[in-house]
């Protein structure tokens, strides 16, 4: 008997040295819609919440990329598992994967917030005096939120057929280097799209002024942030996964309430030399709103769908998104 319990220890031993931590390996962009992420990580939230569901150690990790079409190229190849990026560039992943195993969908919206064009040239004032750019910086050309604002906004004014009117002056820029290329006006680069804090830097500059905002582009207040994962991803984990909802849970009422605590992780995370005051206040805006709530999102799915920008079109906020959120009054 005592043999057989030995043999039967050593069988067993094996596969307890050896089991593996699990690890959840963020990515996000530069701008600062993705305060949660910072958060979850300074506080260990996802390891917190994971612990509470069984899962006594998690590995956390993060990285950042310049715009989203980098960041889906590493999602799809499993170099990360949690993507923080622009619905639109969550879109173009979802559709090129939908239905199959590695297909991509929404975890939760993170902030509702504007923003806009900018321009240090006087003589360009209105959407329509965009032909006069040179340059226009973008994270990901064509994909990125802000790409598509522009090309709502050309379809708006000159009919659905012009949509890409202004595509050939988008540039892939990351928005720290897009400000300061713009406020040192000398390159190509004399139109932006500012997003928070860089628009808030831009816009101190007596010379740079706004053509328009996002939320006029768009049709009203709608989410600038989303996270992601895919399938695979979620339904090999199902535990840790609820573990990263609830810890976005937390993290986004976290924000929401103690906003300065937030910015001081962005500042630290990013290595920038902007103020808690600056950063804090760019973030707590009368038009931001730290949410998971899904706000506007169809639209945009419906504009890249009728384009042709994604070859699916979804019929609800919920078909791009985990049964986690269903319970939210998405749009």
């Amino acid at each position: 008997m005592k043999r057989l319990l030995l043999l039967a220890t050593l069988a067993f031993a094996p596969l307890t040295a050896h089991a593996e931590v699990p690890e959840v390996r963020i990515a996000r962009q530069y701008s600062m819609g993705y305060l949660q992420f910072n958060v979850i990580e300074h506080e260990k939230l996802i390891q917190k919440h994971a612990a509470a569901l069984g899962i006594p150690e998690v590995k956390v990790s993060s990285f950042r990329f310049n715009g989203p079409a980098a960041m889906n190229d590493a999602l799809l190849s499993d170099t990360v598992d949690i993507v923080g990026g622009s619905p639109h560039g969550m879109f173009t992943l979802w559709a090129k994967t939908q239905g199959t195993k590695q297909e991509v969908r929404a975890i939760s919206a993170l902030v509702t917030l504007p923003f806009v064009i900018t321009s240090n040239d006087p003589e360009i004032k209105t959407i329509a005096d965009l032909g006069k750019c040179k340059k226009i910086p973008v994270p990901s050309v064509r994909v990125s939120s802000p790409a598509v604002a522009v090309q709502m906004a050309a379809a708006k004014l000159y009919g659905i057929k012009e949509y890409a009117r202004f595509d050939t002056a988008m540039v892939t820029m990351s928005p720290a280097d897009a400000t300061v290329a713009l406020l040192s006006g000398a390159g190509e680069v004399n139109c932006t799209l500012a997003l928070p804090p860089f628009m808030q830097q831009q816009l101190e500059h007596p010379n740079i002024h706004v053509i328009a905002n996002s939320f006029d582009l768009m049709g009203g207040p709608n989410t600038y942030t989303v996270s992601y994962t895919s399938a695979k991803f979620h339904d090999r984990n199902p535990k840790l996964s609820q573990a990263i909802y609830n810890a976005l849970e937390e993290a986004t009422d976290r924000v929401s309430k103690d906003i300065r605590t937030a910015a001081k992780y962005w500042i630290e995370d990013s290595d920038s030399k902007l103020t808690v005051d600056f950063v804090a206040a760019a973030g707590s805006g009368k038009d931001v709103k730290w949410t998971m709530i899904p706000e506007r999102t169809m639209q945009g799915a419906d504009f890249m769908a009728e384009v042709g920008t994604i070859k699916v079109h979804p019929k609800s906020w919920k078909d791009y998104f985990f049964p986690e959120a269903y319970g939210l009054p998405g749009s």
